[in-house]
């Protein structure tokens, strides 16, 4: 399986798609529709303390290199990294986050 960031599931909704990916708490924040969207067949996954503590390191390295992110994008990342999930995401920020760790990205 994979996960989809907000801007992929707002798309898929709008052109109403169906979506059999997951999608992180963030997405769910950001784009509360598709809680009650009914054709998503995916999970929410919601994070956890071990995502929390690969954020605050994924912002160090960040750091380190002058390229700070948003907190959304980092705990989006973190949950991706630590399931082994490829993220799917049209965002040109998750790029900086994948140079500096093992984050899996498909651009759409």
């Amino acid at each position: 399986m994979s996960i989809i960031d907000t801007n992929i599931a707002i798309n898929l909704v709008n052109n109403d798609e169906d979506i059999k990916a997951d999608i992180t708490l963030v997405t769910l924040a950001e784009f509360p529709p598709i809680k009650g969207y009914s054709r998503f067949e995916g999970r929410i996954i919601y994070p956890n303390q071990d995502d929390l503590n690969l954020v605050v390191s994924l912002q160090e390295k960040l750091r380190a290199k002058g390229s700070m992110q948003g907190f959304a994008d980092l705990l989006i990342a973190a949950i991706c990294i630590n399931r082994n999930e490829e993220l799917h995401t049209a965002d040109r920020d998750f790029d900086e986050i994948a140079k500096i760790s093992d984050l899996k990205i498909r651009k759409h």
